[in-house]
């Protein structure tokens, strides 16, 4: 884990599957705050019942060395398709981790929109 971002996450992290292919990475007490906002949807709509089933049952607790290593587990390095090369983002109040080709097309593809995308989110009160 780079530098910048040991400090702020501590030594225990919690890795879970995200989206887009990449995989999620959030400090204990970010975990916490985001596990509870997904908690308070209903369990009787079926949209998050399969959700919160994927994410909470593929969410793993993982510690962080002194050198800032982390043992992913392998069943969610597979989900994201890391191999050899990763690219590590800062998001928001997570990590995200990104098989290295899969995250230079994904921002490839994705800022060729950047525009249309603003002006979306403006349209719904975002910006």
């Amino acid at each position: 884990m780079p530098v910048k971002f040991r400090k702020e996450m501590g030594k225990k992290i919690v890795v879970a599957p995200g989206l887009d292919n990449c995989l999620f990475v959030f400090a204990e007490k970010e975990w916490q705050k985001f596990a509870d906002k997904l908690s308070a949807g209903s369990m009787f709509q079926t949209d998050n019942r399969s959700f919160n089933r994927i994410f909470f049952g593929e969410a793993t607790d993982v510690e962080v060395d002194g050198a800032g290593r982390m043992l992913v587990p392998d069943y969610l390095k597979e989900k994201a398709g890391l191999k050899n090369k990763v690219a590590i983002i800062g998001v928001q109040n997570r990590i995200e981790i990104w098989n290295e080709k899969t995250w230079n097309e994904y921002k490839e593809n994705t800022e060729k929109k950047v525009d249309v995308l603003a002006e979306k989110m403006g349209s719904v009160g975002v910006l």
